[in-house]
């Protein structure tokens, strides 16, 4: 189909305009450095040479050269060190573990034989979940009834941690003495000794590394913990970092009968991931990635966000669901708190005239309501996003308000497919997904979005430092990745 000549040349324009505001310096220069350089002979540079300077004519160029000097190791030593992102591993669960729908409402109807709507509820959630058939559980949750000990929660979570913590160890070949910083983050499960403790009593750590346990911050607490890492690393020069994203979900199952309490059971499912980070100088060329910005966003107490709104449409049982309109509009809140802050960071000067004259505009006017408010094209400061796979609808309105194509939430998508809601893991599940369908090329920005309790909407920004080729191995999705992208229906009918 041929578009119409107007939209043609809607997009000439548009595209001159972001090419001229992209080069605006070199189309001021240009001309007046043109007609200079024509005119310059060789013999020009060389008339100078036998010319004797006074004292006086060479006191301005040595007060210029030492103010430079100035100027320069003023810099050197107030500017930031680089982040570099080595590697990172992703936990993959055994096969064993794997909860097909089948199984899932198999066991729910013995487990609560007294509660029909409440199955009838859960159903009704995976049946527009976005979930696929391989995702897994831990194995005291497959037991009839669950056993949820602490023994157990704590075997699943060596489990998780440890195999995370091999496959980094062995594909980065860090000697775990060399490690100089420590940051854990589980949200749900917080044991005494902690989940870092046992990290550091594992691999015989130093006793003098510098240990974190970060629990209760939701599944925005992966980027929480790049945050801290980052900070720490700013402080102490020449040091590495390794950070463990994960949630234990053993002594969190739910058999009762409220209803918000209940999608945990349906959405969240085993993952957690360990990543390596460095200001090393020596890592520049190994590492996958550089960190350029971290933005957090809190908006503080809003204790509504948390109750969902339900639909009833019959009098048998549910037959719908509204997804928390309280939690969707705090969420937009968060997002918009955070794409204002990040925003000038990364949107090319372009945008962020547009985005100024629309606001300018929005603020003069009477009439707010002709005036759309103005919503920057991200998709000219990242080739890729990775928005937290917590839910298709989390997904689905993230697409929607940064109107992305089903290309750019597409890891997310099979990421929620595959793996279901790994909290605050799911975003290197996704980068994991970028990098197997080797879409993945040097100088390529990527943008991470997650949300979480409290309510918070932290982001991260990563700039690629060299291309991966497909495939990758020791990948989470390297037994599957010639499946995907798969269809995902609105409806999956159980």
């Amino acid at each position: 189909m041929v578009p119409p000549a107007k939209s043609k040349l809607r997009y000439v324009v548009k595209i001159m305009y972001h090419c001229v505001v992209s080069y605006i310096i070199v189309f001021i220069l240009v001309p007046k450095l043109l007609p200079i350089l024509i005119h310059l002979r060789p013999s020009d540079l060389l008339k100078p040479c036998g010319t004797a300077f006074t004292p006086i004519q060479l006191l301005f160029p040595a007060t210029f050269l030492l103010l430079m000097i100035y100027v320069a190791s003023l810099y050197l030593m107030c500017r930031r060190r680089t982040i570099y992102l080595v590697d990172y591993a992703c936990f993959k669960p055994p096969s064993m573990c794997r909860v097909p729908f089948s199984r899932a409402l198999e066991h729910g109807h013995l487990l609560m034989p007294t509660q029909p709507k409440s199955i009838r509820f859960q159903m009704k959630i995976l049946e527009r979940s976005g979930l696929g058939e391989e995702t897994c559980l831990p194995i005291p949750l497959h037991c009839l009834p669950p056993n949820p000990t602490m023994k157990l929660a704590r075997e699943e979570a060596e489990l998780v941690i440890f195999s995370a913590m091999d496959q980094l160890l062995a594909k980065t070949q860090l000697n775990p003495k060399d490690i100089d910083i420590l940051v854990v983050n589980c949200s749900l499960f917080s044991p005494t000794p902690s989940l870092s403790a046992m990290v550091v009593n594992k691999y015989r750590l130093r006793s003098n590394v510098k240990s974190f346990n970060l629990s209760g911050m939701g599944c925005s607490a992966g980027l929480i913990s790049i945050d801290l890492a980052r900070d720490l690393l700013q402080t102490y020069p020449n040091s590495n970092a390794v950070i463990v994203s994960t949630e234990i979900l053993t002594p969190n199952s739910y058999m009762g009968k409220e209803r918000s309490m209940l999608l945990p059971n349906c959405l969240f499912r085993m993952g957690g991931a360990a990543i390596l980070l460095s200001n090393r100088r020596s890592d520049r060329r190994r590492a996958k990635y550089r960190l350029l910005h971290v933005v957090r966003t809190h908006m503080g107490n809003k204790d509504d966000s948390y109750k969902c709104v339900f639909q009833q449409e019959d009098p048998e049982g549910f037959v719908g669901i509204n997804l928390c309109i309280n939690l969707m509009q705090v969420a937009g809140e968060a997002l918009k708190s955070n794409i204002t802050t990040i925003g000038p960071l990364v949107l090319p000067a372009s945008e962020q005239i547009l985005f100024v004259l629309a606001f300018l505009a929005r603020k003069l006017s009477k009439s707010k309501s002709f005036i759309k408010p103005y919503v920057p094209n991200f998709k000219r400061a990242f080739e890729h996003f990775c928005i937290h796979a917590g839910g298709r609808a989390v997904i689905d309105e993230l697409q929607k308000n940064l109107d992305l194509s089903d290309e750019h939430v597409e890891a997310s998508r099979m990421t929620l497919h595959r793996f279901g809601n790994t909290s605050s893991s799911s975003l290197w599940y996704e980068m994991s997904y970028i990098e197997a369908k080797g879409r993945m090329k040097r100088g390529d920005r990527v943008w991470q979005i997650a949300f979480g309790s409290g309510f918070k909407c932290n982001s991260a920004v990563w700039k690629c430092n060299r291309s991966i080729k497909a495939p990758v191995p020791d990948s989470p999705w390297a037994d599957c990745i010639d499946q995907y992208p798969v269809h995902i229906p609105e409806l999956q009918k159980l």
